[in-house]
């Protein structure tokens, strides 16, 4: 069976801790591990601090982060969108250390964090308008861990 949920908010960082949160708790149903489930809410939380910061230089309330996550019989699918600036250059963004805002001492690992945490990462730009990020992640609950042994 699938399930699906859409969220969209305002790309501020006050609704950081909300987004990782509600795409966690979207996920219980595949009973994740805590460390599985802390890996979702880091990735999650970087690709909405992208969005944050790179996407929209110009801070407006018309500034909308979209998540959608689905879930599947032992997967998470999670898709974070924004209508922003876009990426010029996706293969230099998702090097390690890459920032184009180093005056605010980013670190430039949002993508690398991504894709370390999540079975899968695709970074798409759609320059001018905006940058989807798609990940997944295989969930394997502790009544799985229990049955193998």
């Amino acid at each position: 069976m699938e399930n699906q949920m859409t969220v969209i908010f305002n790309a501020v960082t006050e609704n950081e801790a909300f987004a990782r949160n509600t795409v966690a708790a979207f996920c219980v149903s595949l009973d994740p591990t805590i460390d599985q489930i802390n890996d979702i809410k880091t990735a999650v939380s970087e690709a909405v601090t992208n969005c944050i910061v790179h996407a929209y230089p110009n801070k407006s309330a018309d500034n909308k982060i979209t998540i959608t996550a689905t879930v599947t019989d032992q997967s998470v699918h999670i898709v974070v969108s924004d209508n922003g600036i876009g990426i010029d250059d996706v293969n230099s963004a998702m090097q390690p250390f890459y920032t184009t805002k180093p005056e605010q001492e980013r670190s430039g690992m949002g993508f690398t964090v991504m894709e370390s945490f999540m079975d899968s990462l695709s970074v798409t730009p759609n320059t001018p308008t905006g940058t989807v990020v798609s990940m997944s992640k295989t969930i394997r609950g502790a009544d799985w861990k229990e049955k193998k042994r």
